[in-house]
């Protein structure tokens, strides 16, 4: 749990780029286009925040050096293509989605706009490039991890619960990340020797009846994979765990911040930080399939102390020692 940074990896291909090709296109506006499960504000407002803050980093300067434009499916995944096709009609020279079914979309949409990954579950597991070293085509960008992470996810929550037996796990079969998460949860709880209760939801009602039906089956305590849909949904989910009773673990940060228990994953707005480092690249000349995909090496566990207190949940004192954050 403690605070490591990225690793980039870095190609011989990639690290030849041409030093003079922003210097050719001097005063050219660059079109960034986002393709997202979310409006821009104010629910994705944090990650919009962590690419400009990137590309100021970088040196760009909105309005000046780049424009971009955000188009939402509000949860709709089936929308993700007729939106996709839209941004490639508007001539947008890089494409960015944080989406597994926005990043498929946009690459069925075009083969020769660049597409940058701010977040994807085993991008080459999903077929989303050929290899993280070699991405080929013309999509690169971050691989996430909250399949690998949903292990220690199950570990930390169980240590909240008294006497642990029964967990629920609510995933949305929608996203093509679902499955890998659900297999590790599954394989961890058994291991564990723990009955993990699978519910899965695609909308607002539907997380709605799965959380009634965690309170119905006696469930614990509550997992929830990482998902558009859910993180557009995170207050509801927040309150509707805590008057059901249910100790909760959630992959990112917002989810605490909004009254959920606890979170352990990686930092979404970081992902969109180093989004723009791919956009910078590609800006420059650079290739994205020559451009390896990296990955995170850094895992947050945050708590909500005043949550814990809700619901009568003792937080064992070497979680608050060990967490990045605790909100008060």
């Amino acid at each position: 749990m403690r605070r490591r940074k990225f690793i980039m990896l870095l190609g011989g291909a990639a690290a030849a780029w041409p030093v003079a090709a922003r210097a050719q296109q001097a005063g050219k506006v660059w079109r960034i286009g986002f393709l997202s499960s979310l409006p821009r504000a104010p629910i994705a407002g944090g990650l919009y925040g962590g690419f400009q803050q990137g590309m100021r980093e970088l040196g760009y300067v909105e309005g000046q050096d780049f424009v971009s434009e955000w188009r939402s499916a509000d949860g709709k995944y089936e929308r993700l293509p007729e939106l996709a096709a839209e941004l490639v009609r508007s001539k947008m020279d890089v494409l960015i989605s944080g989406l597994t079914p926005g990043v498929r979309a946009l690459q069925q949409a075009t083969s020769t706009i660049p597409i940058v990954i701010a977040y994807a579950i085993d991008p080459v597991g999903n077929r989303l490039v050929a290899s993280l070293a070699h991405p080929g085509g013309n999509t690169t960008g971050l691989a996430g991890s909250s399949d690998d992470s949903a292990p220690k996810q199950l570990e930390l929550l169980s240590a909240v619960v008294a006497n642990p037996s029964r967990i629920a796990f609510l995933g949305n079969p929608e996203n093509p990340g679902y499955s890998a998460v659900r297999k590790n949860a599954q394989d961890a709880a058994e291991k564990a020797g723990l009955f993990l209760l699978v519910l899965e939801a695609r909308s607002a009602q539907e997380i709605e009846n799965a959380l009634a039906t965690s309170t119905k089956e006696r469930a614990q305590a509550l997992l929830v994979a990482g998902d558009g849909v859910f993180f557009g949904q995170q207050q509801r989910l927040a309150q509707l765990a805590l008057s059901n009773h249910l100790p909760t673990m959630f992959p990112q940060r917002e989810f605490v911040e909004a009254g959920g228990l606890m979170s352990y994953g990686e930092n979404l707005s970081e992902f969109f930080r180093r989004a723009a480092s791919f956009v910078d690249r590609i800006i420059k000349g650079a290739k994205p399939g020559d451009l390896p995909i990296e990955q995170p090496t850094k895992f947050n566990l945050v708590i909500n102390r005043k949550t814990a207190d809700a619901l009568g949940v003792t937080i064992p004192a070497k979680l608050y020692i060990f967490a990045d954050e605790v909100i008060e």
